[in-house]
């Protein structure tokens, strides 16, 4: 209970009523009230007195103040802290070069390649070549066994032997009636044979000179088919028919090859493997942009790293679809004096459609830049004091901390850079491709 007059005016009754010279508390409650109350107190507890002495210390005045323009510069600067707080991402404009390029991909191949195959059937007896040799025109690089054409020829020159002989015996008979034909003809004249001897007479030469006539054409008959004959059996030796190198070879010594409908083929031999070509297929988006003559650079996959030059010839109009993508034949000429180049090689393919140095370029993506009209608002930026020409376009840089529009004319682009042609727009600045507003903090 002596606790809870600490730092309070309560003291005990019976000390009070010693304190004033009265001898027990019955008395002083016996005393009017007034009087009780305007008498003085005293406190022999100094150590439960109340103290108000920090009341008049500067010091702690001095602090109270502090703290409080303390709190309201922190509530101030959370006031400025919720404006919207901007984050933006920049790339800058400088100089540089920009080329435009379509890419494609393509296989190599001779310029000329010529499938050799076989006109007649047979067992292949010989082969004079094999893989990358070296082949003249008229070189026999593959035989095929000639018994049986050899016997159709023989069996072919007798026929022909059977109808010149034939001819001859005829002609000998035609000659004999033409005799017997000017004799009675000659009797008849001097009325010394009947008429019906004359015509048998004439009949019989008329019949001699059909028949001469019909040994003739056996004849040349018989000698088509020695001809035949004498072409098949040249056909079991296959010959080369360009100076080239063999690149392929389907048969070996054994096999036996059949020749029906379509001749097989049993080689294939590239005309000159120094010039070579590109097929390349070009997407129907790209092919407006090429013309004959334009350089092509390529790499292929034996060689990573090292380009290859070569020149656009020709964009065949036939066009093929893969995969519902309509693509073109572009030609490319490739020299290849060394023979690094391999007939069906993969090629990556690209051509140079136009190429600037040094200009004053800006990214595509601040091209494509569109900020929040409900951003620009809260930032203080008007979007309609920009104005532009239709033909211009429109980018955002970032100066003094905002955002600002500037109308700009675009020239070529690569698809990552464009090149500026005017505007107010300085190697440097940095241009918006992005911004976005941070969450507002709360008050704490």
């Amino acid at each position: 209970m002596a606790a809870k007059g600490v730092g309070t005016n309560w003291m005990p009754r019976d000390l009070i009523a010693s304190e004033n010279g009265f001898t027990s508390s019955t008395q002083l409650d016996k005393e009017p009230q007034e009087a009780f109350h305007d008498r003085p107190l005293r406190n022999d507890f100094p150590e439960l007195r109340p103290s108000r002495s920090w009341l008049k210390r500067p010091g702690l005045w001095a602090i109270f103040a502090i703290l409080v323009c303390s709190a309201l510069g922190y509530l101030y600067w959370r006031h400025v802290k919720s404006m919207p707080q901007v984050n933006c991402e920049t790339a800058s404009a400088d100089r540089g070069p920009i080329t435009i390029k379509v890419t494609a991909t393509g296989n190599l191949s001779a310029l000329l390649t010529t499938q050799v195959g076989s006109q007649v059937s047979g067992r292949v007896q010989q082969l004079f070549v094999d893989y990358n040799s070296a082949v003249k025109k008229g070189q026999p690089i593959a035989k095929l066994d000639p018994l049986l054409f050899a016997a159709a020829v023989q069996q072919a020159r007798a026929v022909y032997l059977a109808a010149q002989s034939n001819l001859q015996k005829d002609r000998v008979q035609e000659a004999n009636l033409k005799v017997a034909y000017d004799r009675a003809n000659r009797l008849k004249t001097e009325l010394v044979i009947a008429q019906s001897d004359f015509d048998t007479a004439h009949t019989n030469y008329n019949v001699a000179q059909a028949q001469v006539n019909a040994d003739e054409s056996s004849l040349e008959s018989a000698r088509a088919a020695l001809d035949q004959a004498q072409a098949n059996l040249g056909f079991t030796t296959i010959l080369s028919p360009i100076n080239g190198v063999v690149i392929s070879r389907s048969v070996d010594v054994g096999q036996t090859v059949a020749a029906s409908f379509q001749a097989p083929t049993l080689f294939v031999i590239a005309q000159d493997l120094q010039r070579m070509q590109v097929d390349t297929n070009v997407s129907e988006a790209d092919v407006g942009r090429l013309s004959p003559g334009m350089q092509a650079t390529f790499t292929v996959d034996g060689y990573p790293g090292r380009p290859f030059i070569g020149t656009l010839r020709q964009i065949r109009n036939a066009s093929q679809t893969v995969q519902n993508v309509v693509t073109y034949d572009a030609v490319i000429n490739v020299e290849n004096p060394k023979l690094l180049l391999k007939p069906g090689m993969t090629a990556n393919v690209t051509f140079v459609v136009a190429k600037k140095d040094n200009v004053l370029r800006i990214r595509n993506a601040a091209l494509r830049f569109r900020p929040d009209p409900q951003l620009l608002q809260k930032l203080g930026v008007n979007d309609g004091t920009v104005s532009a020409s239709p033909e211009d376009r429109i980018v955002w840089v970032l100066r003094a901390g905002k955002p600002s529009g500037v109308p700009i004319a675009t020239g070529i682009s690569d698809g990552t850079w464009t090149e500026l042609i005017h505007g107010q727009i300085q190697p440097g600045d940095a241009l918006i491709t992005d911004m976005k507003a941070n969450p507002r903090p709360g008050l704490f």
